[in-house]
């Protein structure tokens, strides 16, 4: 067993090449264990085996700054950087983070879940380097199609401009989190298949210096091509051609489901799901429903999505059937915005599916490209919520704040089924305003009464159960808490709102002539949010207000039960509250 002597990089350099091979197995074996017990990024990390230990065995980091885009593909540098417990012992799976985190080693440079940013993040790391007068190597890594993502584009460009050491080494697996899209892919295409030698060279036109390994699962051709880069004085790409999901047949042969996945049996490669039978409904199936059936029936509607296909259940054989109706711009939400926006305007009915998290990257596009202009494009906003990812990078608790702050948007945020089904009809359908909807993240729920609502008079607030003394406004995902605090309270006002980004200024009025607290309950954080609207505008009156959500900072891996208790957040909580306040 060699895995259990490293505990650094440097341990690795003391082995022999066939020793090496023998390393690369043994971690092959211990990553399959804990990704088919754990689940997690599968194929990612199983092609990058290899170059991982070329890597560490060439280079001396710390010293040398490797980082990695994205970081999902970081398991085996975790491996060989003294945190391998957490991937040999069970009782210990959790004790890491998926991503590259500072908090856990001097080894890892940035917290980084996003994609398309190590290039720039390097850029950085090489010019401070250069201002100081240090002399260490600068390496970024990039692969799984963040090279359609702008940030990278941007980086490359002033990778030129350092004139000093900077190694760019793209992962080249041809394949990003679903099929590749974008212009790019067509050249890297070319480049493989001449092994590097094709006279359309994207990176040489850009000014750099390029070479290219056709076997980049080899680690004696890796070696040898790091070894040739180490201490360059200049920027280059190494560009290697990878097989994502190396070493186990069904990631090598099913990439798109083992980007990312539940556990799994290793021996058979069927991942471990409810085998009771066919899914039951849920408000991703019932989007996707809209989406099947809206496509179907209008040749001019258009469902965008930003290499991450999965996240919305679109599968392959649904993309193939929206045909030219489907667009995955690669990972550019940016560009998806953009182009919403310009569908809209030239009279398609454009849809963008998108994760709360992702949606971050696109404030000046969905500002000024899309609000500035008011053109009707729809977003569909999903894991908007606690209990939906937890990672730090991966927060599903920013989207109130970022996106009701912005003129002329209207943000919705549906409790139902049936509230869903028709402001995705009238979202679709209308041309007044560009309209997004928090997509429900709870458990689905049914009236079984169709909502006929009529959105187009903004800022509506729907009250539910009606009272005095107590009103509760209940967004979204948490009108169920709201409605539960209602039914135990008993005579007191319970209020869906709908409307994320107005007010219902002459229902609010109204609660002033007998009610004397306000209680506003949104999934999401706090500071900027839903909440404090409403705090605002009672802030002269006699009526109190109190507002729950989750205060401003960046929880990570935290379970929601725990994250909504630290914030006063349950049922019996904001009862007891509700009481102190009203004995004051």
């Amino acid at each position: 067993m060699y895995l259990e002597k490293i505990n650094s990089p440097k341990d690795i350099k003391k082995l022999s090449i066939g020793e090496l091979k023998e390393l690369i197995v043994e971690l092959r074996a211990h990553l399959l264990k804990r990704l088919s017990e754990k689940g997690g990024h599968i194929g990612p990390n199983l092609g990058s085996l290899e170059f991982t230990v070329a890597l560490h065995y060439v280079f001396d980091s710390p010293k040398d700054k490797i980082v990695f885009d994205v970081s999902h593909q970081t398991y085996v540098h975790k491996m060989l950087t003294g945190r391998k417990d957490a991937f040999m012992i069970p009782e210990k799976y959790s004790s890491v983070t998926g991503y590259t985190s500072p908090k856990e080693s001097e080894h890892d440079f940035f917290t980084i879940g996003h994609t398309s940013t190590s290039i720039s993040l390097a850029c950085g790391l090489a010019k401070a380097r250069n201002l100081k007068g240090d002399n260490e190597n600068i390496i970024a890594v990039i692969g799984d199609g963040s090279l359609s993502g702008g940030e990278a584009y941007e980086g490359l460009n002033n990778v030129f401009e350092l004139d000093s050491n900077m190694i760019v080494v793209i992962n080249d697996n041809n394949q990003s989190i679903a099929e590749n899209h974008g212009g790019i892919y067509k050249n890297l295409f070319e480049l493989r298949k001449t092994k590097g030698k094709a006279e359309n060279n994207i990176f040489k036109a850009m000014g750099l210096n390029y070479i290219y390994v056709d076997e980049g699962n080899d680690i004696e051709e890796l070696i040898s091509a790091f070894k040739s880069v180490k201490n360059i004085g200049k920027p280059i790409v190494v560009h290697l051609s990878t097989n994502k999901g190396n070493g186990f047949k069904p990631a090598e042969i099913n990439k798109e489901d083992f980007h990312f996945g539940a556990p799994f049996d290793i021996e058979t490669g069927e991942f471990k799901r409810n085998k009771s039978g066919q899914k039951d409904e849920d408000y991703s199936s019932i989007t996707l429903d809209f989406l099947i059936n809206s496509v179907k029936n209008d040749k001019t509607v258009a469902v965008l999505t930003a290499g991450t296909p999965g996240d919305f259940e679109l599968s392959k054989e649904v993309r193939e059937k929206m045909g030219k109706q489907y667009i995955d711009v690669g990972i550019a939400e940016e560009h998806a915005v953009a182009m919403s926006s310009g569908l809209a305007k030239n009279g398609a009915k454009p849809v963008f599916c998108v994760c709360s998290s992702f949606i971050q990257r696109t404030y000046d596009q969905l500002s000024q490209d899309l609000c500035l202009n008011n053109n009707p494009a729809l977003i569909l906003v999903y894991y908007a919520s606690v209990y939906r990812a937890n990672d730090v990078t991966h927060l599903g608790i920013f989207d109130i704040p970022m996106i009701s702050n912005i003129p002329n948007l209207v943000y919705l945020a549906p409790t139902n089924k049936e509230e869903h089904l028709k402001m995705m009809e009238w979202g679709l359908n209308q041309n007044e305003h560009p309209v997004a909807i928090r997509v429900p993240a709870l458990d689905l729920i049914s009236t079984g009464e169709e909502d006929k609502t009529d959105y187009s008079i903004l800022n509506k607030y729907k009250v539910t159960k009606k009272g005095k003394d107590v009103a509760i406004i209940a967004l979204g995902n948490f009108y169920k808490l709201g409605k539960e605090i209602a039914d135990e309270l008993g005579d007191i006002t319970l209020i869906n709102p709908r409307f994320i980004t107005g007010l219902d200024e002459e229902l609010l009025e109204e609660l002033k002539e007998n009610h004397k607290l306000v209680i506003t309950l949104e999934d999401g954080a706090i500071d900027g949010g839903f909440g404090e609207k409403i705090s605002r505008f009672f802030g002269t009156s006699d009526l109190k207000v109190k507002n729950y959500g989750i205060k401003k900072n960046f929880p990570d891996r935290v379970v929601a039960e725990k994250l909504l208790l630290e914030n006063g957040i349950s049922k019996d909580l904001i009862i007891n509250d509700i009481k102190e306040i009203l004995n004051k």
